[in-house]
């Protein structure tokens, strides 16, 4: 697979998150696309590590997304837990802005959970 279209620029602002399905290799991946206090654009996988809810639904502040249910916050670049009680990283995915299209590739992670 290849980078898919997942948004368009204009659908989230800063410090914002919404779900996206894409097609992986393995069926349909739920993802969390999420823009950062300064704009950046980061994708990653919306289930929570620690309570498997969705992560889209979370809070954005700065360049990290915190899960609603129990709090553990995920730093948007890596995927890595900063927050109990979370100790599992989330897959993050490559983000291309061609344009207006916001693309993810959800085949070639750039961080696995660890």
């Amino acid at each position: 697979m290849t980078a898919q279209l997942a948004c368009m620029t204009s659908d989230l602002g800063p410090e914002e998150a919404m779900l996206v399905e894409l097609d992986g290799e393995d069926g349909q991946v739920p993802v969390a696309l999420a823009r950062d206090a300064d704009g950046g654009w980061h994708a990653l996988s919306d289930v929570c590590s620690h309570g498997a809810v969705s992560l889209s639904d979370g809070e954005v502040e700065g360049c990290l997304v915190e899960c609603w249910l129990h709090g553990s916050q995920f730093d948007l670049r890596t995927g890595k837990p900063l927050q109990l009680p979370a100790t599992q990283g989330v897959p993050v995915y490559p983000v291309t802005v061609e344009g207006d299209h916001v693309l993810v590739d959800v085949d070639e992670p750039l961080a696995a959970a660890s």
